[in-house]
C-alpha cells in the first residue's frame, strides 16, 4: 500500500537564501505502483511544509487526473527540512520522507 500512497519529495539539497526554488511532490508510483483516481478513492491534497509550518496545499478533484505530481516555487530565509503530507479519501494521511534543505 505504501508504494501507491507515499508522497516524494524532489528538491534540491542546497538553495540561496530568498531565492526561489522548485520543490516537486509526487503520490505514489513507486514501482510502477499507481494510485487509482476514481469517485470511490482518490489522493483528495497533498500539502508542503517547512519543518512544522505550513507552507501550501493543492486540492484534487476525483477523475480530473491520471498522475498526483505537484510543483512550488519555495522561498527559505533558513535551513529547514521540507516534509510532505497526502489524504487518501481512504487510507487516511499519508507522510513521506524528509528532504533537508540547507542555505548556502
Amino acid at each position: 500500500m505504501d508504494k501507491k500512497h507515499v508522497p516524494i519529495i524532489e528538491a534540491p539539497t542546497k538553495v540561496k537564501a530568498n531565492e526561489p526554488f522548485t520543490v516537486k511532490i509526487k503520490v505514489g508510483g513507486i514501482d510502477g505502483v499507481e494510485h487509482p483516481n476514481t469517485v470511490s478513492h482518490w489522493i483528495n491534497w497533498v500539502a508542503l511544509y517547512a519543518g512544522d509550518r505550513w507552507i501550501c496545499r493543492v486540492a484534487f478533484a476525483p477523475e480530473m487526473t491520471d498522475k498526483y505530481v505537484v510543483t512550488f516555487s519555495v522561498t527559505l530565509s533558513e535551513s529547514t527540512i521540507l516534509r510532505a503530507q497526502e489524504f487518501c479519501n481512504l487510507h487516511g494521511v499519508w507522510e513521506g520522507k524528509p528532504k533537508q534543505v540547507t542555505i548556502e
